[in-house]
This record gives C-alpha cells, sequence and structure tokens, in this order.
C-alpha cells in the first residue's frame, strides 16, 4: 500500500459532494468533496507501490491546468488502469457540477 498527495491549482470551490466508482479488483473509487477556492488537493491511496511517477504524470494532465472547481479528492485505488483513473475523476466532477450524489 502507498499514499500518495498532491496539490493543483484550481477555480472556485466544486458545487457538491460525490462518489464515483468502487473499490473492487481492478477499480477505484473518487470522494470529492468542495474544497478551498483555487486549490485542489489529492490524497490517493494505492494498492500498488512504486507508480508515483505515472500518478504524477496522469494527475497533471487532469488537474494541472487549473480550470477544474477546488475539490478535495480521496482516491482508494485497487489497480486500476489510468483510463479508468481519469473516467472516474472527470465522472466525479461531472456529478458534483449536478449538485453530487451523497448527503
Amino acid at each position: 500500500m502507498e499514499r500518495l498527495e498532491f496539490e493543483f491549482r484550481a477555480g472556485q470551490p466544486a458545487p457538491g459532494r460525490t462518489v464515483a466508482g468502487v473499490v473492487a479488483s481492478g477499480d477505484l473509487e473518487v470522494l470529492l468533496e468542495p474544497g478551498i477556492a483555487g486549490r485542489t488537493t489529492v490524497a490517493v491511496q494505492t494498492s500498488v507501490d512504486g507508480y508515483g511517477g505515472t500518478w504524477t504524470s496522469l494527475l497533471e494532465r487532469v488537474l494541472g491546468p487549473g480550470s477544474l472547481p477546488a475539490a478535495r479528492i480521496e482516491i482508494n485505488d485497487n489497480g486500476a488502469t489510468p483510463g479508468v483513473v481519469r473516467m472516474r475523476i472527470e465522472q466525479a466532477f461531472e456529478e458534483a457540477a449536478q449538485g453530487g450524489n451523497t448527503p
């Protein structure tokens, strides 16, 4: 198990909270809640050690431009591919934009 933490520029806080995906074989869950304006933080808990560089590159492509809403994101990974990671993050932002899916 490895824990990684990241921070990126962002816009105004996300309008809602949400959970996208499930922690199961080859998948991951993304928990997203509004963050502090101008900043998105990401905490990754992964079952696969030694892929910090891959996580850095992937998250930089998705969140690096700073155009997404500010959020606190927690990712619980069970060996998901980069494509699945990106899809779940984008899904979480879309659901949050619609008011979220969690109380």
